[in-house]
């Protein structure tokens, strides 16, 4: 299961697992927004390499245009995945919001 949204503060949170299952409609969803800049990652439980595509084409787009996103509340697993990849160099990653 996979749930991505909108938080009480703007923030993009998902939920559960983003896999090549999910990633066309993770990426829609981000792809509709403007400029998001903050995803909380508090409780996805698992990330691809086809959800770590869809964070880094949002990344590209967002940084055309002086943005970026900022990856927030990552659980161990998921920040060991980010630095396993070399992605911990592409995105600001913090511990909390």
């Amino acid at each position: 299961m996979f749930e991505i949204r909108l938080g009480d503060k703007g923030e993009v949170v998902c939920e559960g697992r983003l896999d090549a299952s999910q990633a066309a409609r993770a990426q829609a969803f981000l792809d509709a927004l403007a400029a998001p800049d903050v995803v909380d990652m508090a409780r996805l439980e698992y990330i691809s390499s086809a959800g770590l595509g869809v964070l880094l084409r949002t990344q590209k787009r967002l940084l055309q245009s002086g943005g970026g996103l900022r990856l927030v509340n990552p659980s161990r697993h998921i920040r060991d995945i980010f630095r396993y990849s070399g992605f911990d160099r592409i995105f600001q990653i913090d511990d909390g919001a």
